[in-house]
């Protein structure tokens, strides 16, 4: 990630909420909104932040980061506004400038780098979940991932559409940024069990046979935080990690912050639009175990985070080990382990 995104402590995370203002506000001299609020989200790949208006709705603005280019921002646009040309999905969806511009190029006086990619996105009404999943909602989610992943297999990309792989290459990715952070909030000995699970996890990655039914487009992190419920129905929001892979991986993402009892609801919802591939049980606690350590990757280098990250690693090193010993886990309880 590029120095503007620097946040690891108090004064480069005030140094880069100051910039950003200023980005926004240039920004927004560019879209024909006449904006009332703006409102701060949150800080992660991309800055974002809410702008109310009084007549035309709410929007989503992005500051983006390195980690994607001009390129892969615009697929991730024309991909939103396929899902939402059907029947069955509503999805953010990209505006356009005054320019017709849907990414935009602002530059910060002084600075001698690349412009910042700006975009705006219509705002998806909803709050999000409260409390304990229902069993309604869990199953509701499975089948939004599944009317999400039959839509994505419809599409058609353009030649120019481009977007990031995620697999054993972008996990390894993972692996060697966790290798810098990971005495933060894991003991050398449990770092071993880490490297264990990631070295099973690569190997049967490599042992796995792509089609276009178990492959393809995906949100890449549909969790609670990237669902809003409106009227007891979810919607999916926050596609900015959507990208290539398997269609397990996505169902691992929405499962892992879910109760065995809501995780196999979500499976049984998902299956009542398309059905999984024989015997998926193993290959899903893979991309669990993927998924949790690459989700630990990119929290490390926050120190804002540390706390949270050592509260998890009783549940996190269980899930590991249960991995190692070949015992399944998926839709079983846990024990959390002792750590010394």
């Amino acid at each position: 990630m590029d120095n503007f995104f620097k946040y690891d402590t108090v004064q480069h995370r005030r140094s880069l909420l100051n910039k950003a203002r200023m980005i926004v506000l240039s920004a927004l001299m560019r879209y024909d909104i006449e904006w009332e609020r703006i409102e701060f989200i949150q800080l992660s790949d991309t800055i974002t932040y809410k702008i109310e208006t009084k007549s035309t709705g709410h929007y989503l603005l992005r500051i983006h980061s390195d980690l994607l280019s001009k390129e892969q921002i615009q697929s991730e646009l024309t991909l939103l506004q396929a899902l939402n040309s059907g029947d069955d999905l509503t999805v953010p969806e990209g505006i356009a400038s005054r320019d017709g511009s849907y990414v935009l190029d602002i530059e910060v006086a002084g600075e001698h780098r690349r412009p910042y990619y700006v975009t705006m996105m219509r705002w998806v009404e909803g709050s999000h979940v409260e409390g304990d999943f229902t069993d309604s909602l869990a199953s509701k989610m499975g089948m939004l991932m599944g009317r999400l992943h039959e839509a994505a297999e419809k599409f058609n990309p353009p030649a120019d559409f481009t977007r990031p792989v995620w697999g054993a290459g972008s996990f390894r990715s993972e692996l060697t940024k966790l290798e810098q952070h990971y005495s933060v909030f894991l003991s050398e000995e449990d770092w071993k069990g880490y490297q264990a699970a990631a070295e099973k996890v690569c190997t049967q990655l490599e042992g796995m046979l792509s089609n276009d039914h178990n492959y393809g487009l995906i949100h890449g992190d549909l969790h609670s935080g990237n669902i809003v419920i409106l009227e007891d129905e979810p919607y999916p929001i926050d596609f900015g990690r959507c990208g290539y892979g398997y269609y397990l991986y996505d169902i691992a993402a929405a499962l892992l912050e879910l109760w065995p009892k809501h995780r196999w609801m979500f499976i049984q919802g998902y299956e009542s639009v398309r059905k999984l591939e024989g015997d998926y049980v193993r290959e899903l606690e893979c991309f669990f175990i993927m998924v949790m350590i690459g989700n630990y990757a990119h929290h490390a280098s926050n120190p804002l985070e540390t706390a949270s990250l050592i509260e998890e690693q009783p549940y996190a090193l269980a899930y590991i080990r249960q991995f190692l010993s070949d015992r399944s886990f998926l839709f079983e309880v846990v024990d959390p382990v002792k750590i010394h």
